[in-house]
């Protein structure tokens, strides 16, 4: 897992909060549901970063949008990305904060490349074999189609990557021809 080194900070905070209390899961849907309104407003472009915009106006558009909806914890840490000016570390910290409670929770997220879309049953399938390959107990699959594999999979789980794509055979069998019967 790649992490952004401001945002882990502030991701680990909250998530030592979020277990001690219970929440890990909650907080995890209040930051997606609040880093979907700055996507889909573009509050944190045209408002935050406009150069008029006072730290105490900030603060307030945040607590008048998001109390009642989300925990005093997140607008907490709203509020302190406003007054630290790093709004612009949120959306890394809602990525850090649940690659935490995934880790914490035996669950990791994979990418799987195929030459055409999974069914539901082929992700489970997928999700049940490399689960048990990787030692998590369960795999959240994101899958995109990728044409040029020509078929089979291709599963990226962390840093690793398992290449069972046609093409990767065919690039192997090329190397042997050119260099001879060389194994990888």
């Amino acid at each position: 897992m790649r992490r952004h080194p401001i945002g882990f900070r502030y991701a680990s905070a909250l998530f030592e909060y979020a277990q001690q209390n219970n929440v890990p899961a909650l907080i995890v849907q209040e930051l997606e549901a609040v880093s979907q309104v700055f996507k889909d407003t573009n509050l944190l472009d045209e408002v935050f970063k406009h150069p008029k915009m006072t730290t105490e106006e900030k603060k307030r558009i945040v607590t008048d949008n998001f109390s009642g909806h989300v925990s005093q914890v997140v607008i907490n840490l709203l509020q302190l990305l406003i007054d630290k000016k790093r709004e612009n570390a949120l959306f890394a910290i809602v990525d850090d904060y649940k690659a935490l409670v995934n880790e914490a929770g035996g669950v990791a997220e994979a990418t799987v490349y195929s030459a055409k879309p999974l069914s539901d049953v082929e992700k489970e399938a997928v999700a049940h074999v490399f689960a048990v390959k990787s030692g998590k107990r369960k795999l959240l699959i994101d899958n995109v189609v990728d044409k040029e594999i020509i078929g089979g999979l291709k599963v990226k789980i962390g840093d690793r990557v398992y290449d069972g794509s046609v093409a990767n055979k065919l690039e192997r069998i090329q190397q042997r021809m050119v260099y001879g019967n060389v194994s990888r």
